[in-house]
């Protein structure tokens, strides 16, 4: 399958990859410059030192990855990620990898792993290139993986230690003491290969053992005091099965995953970075021959140069929580409507609320990538997403709150019954898209706000004795209202005012202030409109161990029954709108189909939040 990346440039550095330039470009631009992985050899597919010596020359200049852990659905957060990774791949000539972290059974599900290659391709990536698919997954090296623990047993860089939980703990030390060792230190080799092997037999009991780095129980940094590599879990693997009762850690498994897929920059957010010792520590021990005490060698496992790991900061965007516990909290407790629920920052949600890959692309590149946390408004995301729609999207008119609107004098004028013909540009600023159709008649829908018995300052719409135009009909003069024995308005009142009609001579003859909206009785639909808004009221709704809960939005949602113009009557799942005045809606992907008009709320036309 042909990709962007086998369209690259033979050069290094793209012309346009300086335009938005950050730390990440530019150890990229670095590197290339220097050619510090221009030795690198692809023999295919991932693989071990011995493996990859018998390739040819790495096609890709660079090499990336994106390796989320298949327990759950993706979200904004990891828009970020992929367009990050995907995307400097793209721009260097290189390859990005999508693997899935696999390594935790209990918590993984081939359901996520199925939403997650969606999402990706939905956002406008793929992993093929170079003829390959570059589709991977961290279960398929548990081989290599549990290789490479008893090589560090072997080089007297590993043990078994079956100290309890708690004593382990205590052992480790703090930030201000230093750890003990563990009484299992001194095992030699030969012991410590028989446990361990004992323990991928099955011969000890969930939580008996783990296999630990022999490093430096004193170090200033507590993730180099002997982490633990392997725990025994009996669980059954959505990919191995019951193969296996061990299973590595996260942190022994990552970068062996990047080695062996030949990544030249493993980019992680900020929290990995007190793991990057151990990442540079165990790639290396993995990529030297080690002297056994018989004089015989233990040949090096992995392929230099190594991979390097860089961290920038993930996002923080107001108004979210991005806590996969939490995200599933308000799905199983019925707070929302699913993971796609239009107001949850998933990427299932944000697609069904109407989000475009390109404008998810875009926020990615307004917020830039940094070494510093910090906060990103919600507007922001939103400011994206009516950039992408405004000149594509098109125009529609809806009445969201209907109250009748008479023309007492239609009749007169027109005649008993009649409907005249109106028409709008589906889009004002492309005209090759044609023109919508609509009628107007004696009964038309307005929204109920247009109307006003005793105007405030400023207020330009109806009101008796008032003259507005109706969006591309005709001008009128209001001249009163019928209410009910509560006093709602329940008819408003106008006459239509002759040759006024929009795009016929003399139209513009009446000046009006005010120009409002309308569907007519006549051709409309009903429509189910659903009005989504922020989920939370609180910009950070769980900072400092708050109850997130708590500041859950109750106006998050409104569901109400709208009259739209005619040419929405064909729109198709998934299409995007501006209902003039209103916002940006979409037709719902899920609910919308033939008979059952359902749209949802993108973004109104501006940010209503701002104070």
């Amino acid at each position: 399958m042909s990709t962007a990346n086998d369209k690259a440039k033979s050069t290094d550095v793209p012309e346009d990859a300086h335009k938005v330039s950050n730390f990440l470009r530019q150890i990229i631009e670095s590197d290339l410059a220097q050619g510090t992985y221009a030795s690198r050899k692809w023999a295919g597919a991932p693989g071990d030192a011995a493996y990859h010596a018998s390739g040819h020359p790495d096609p890709a200049k660079i090499r990336t990855r994106f390796p989320p852990e298949p327990n759950g659905y993706l979200h904004v957060g990891h828009a970020k990620s992929i367009c990050l990774n995907f995307g400097l791949a793209r721009d260097y000539g290189g390859v990005c990898h999508m693997r899935f972290d696999d390594t935790n059974p209990e918590k993984e599900d081939t359901e996520y792993v199925d939403s997650i290659l969606d999402a990706v391709q939905w956002l406008g990536f793929n992993w093929d290139a170079h003829g390959t698919s570059h589709l991977y997954q961290a279960s398929d090296y548990f081989d290599f993986m549990y290789r490479a623990a008893e090589f560090l047993i072997q080089a007297g860089l590993a043990y078994v230690d079956e100290q309890s939980a708690d004593d382990m703990k205590i052992n480790r030390g703090d930030f201000n003491n230093p750890g003990k060792d563990s009484p299992f230190r001194s095992r030699t080799r030969e012991e410590n290969l028989t446990r361990f092997r004992e323990m991928r037999d099955g011969k000890l009991s969930d939580g008996a053992a783990v296999l630990r780095a022999k490093i430096d129980m004193a170090s200033p940094n507590i993730n180099m005091r002997d982490p633990a590599i392997y725990r025994i879990r009996r669980a059954t693997h959505h990919n191995t099965g019951d193969t296996w009762c061990i299973y590595p850690m996260y942190t022994f498994a990552h970068p062996i995953e990047d080695a062996l897929e030949q990544i030249t920059h493993s980019i992680c957010t900020l929290e990995f970075e007190d793991q990057r010792p151990f990442y540079d520590w165990l790639l290396t021990r993995l990529s030297e021959t080690h002297a056994l005490k018989d004089g015989a060698q233990l040949s090096a496992l992995l392929a230099l140069p190594n991979p390097k790991q860089y961290e920038f900061a993930r996002l923080n965007l107001t108004y979210v929580i991005t806590s996969k516990r939490k995200l599933a909290q308000l799905v199983n407790e019925g707070k929302v409507n699913g993971w796609d629920d239009p107001r949850m920052p998933t990427i299932v949600g944000l697609r069904r609320r109407g989000y475009t890959p390109e404008s998810l692309q875009l926020f990615a590149e307004r917020i830039g990538v940094t070494k510093s946390d910090s906060w990103i408004d919600y507007s922001t995301l939103e400011g994206c997403l009516r950039d992408d729609l405004d000149p594509k999207a098109a125009r529609g008119m809806a009445v969201l709150d209907p109250v009748q609107l008479t023309l007492t004098n239609w009749d007169e004028l027109m005649g008993s019954d009649t409907l005249e013909s109106c028409q709008a540009p589906i889009h004002p600023h492309l005209p090759e898209l044609g023109k919508r159709q609509f009628k107007i008649g004696k009964s038309l829908w307005i929204e109920r706000t247009d109307y006003e018995e005793t105007p405030p300052k400023g207020f330009f719409r109806l009101f008796p004795g008032n003259k507005v135009r109706l969006k591309y009909g005709y001008v009128i003069e209001c001249t009163g209202a019928k209410k009910d024995a509560k006093g709602q308005v329940t008819e408003v009142l106008a006459q239509l005012i002759p040759d006024t009609k929009s795009g016929t001579p003399g139209s513009d003859s009446v000046k009006v202030k005010g120009v409002i909206t309308w569907v007519s009785h006549a051709d409309a639909a009903s429509a189910e409109v659903r009005l989504y808004d922020r989920l939370f009221t609180e910009a950070n709704p769980d900072a400092g161990g708050k109850d997130f809960l708590a500041s859950l939005n109750p106006d998050s949602l409104k569901v109400i029954t709208a009259y739209v113009e005619p040419s929405l009557l064909s729109s198709k799942p998934d299409a995007k709108f501006q209902f003039e005045r209103h916002g940006y809606f979409v037709a719902d992907r899920t609910d919308h189909a033939s008979g059952k008009l359902v749209f949802n709320r993108c973004t109104g036309l501006k940010d209503t939040w701002t104070k």
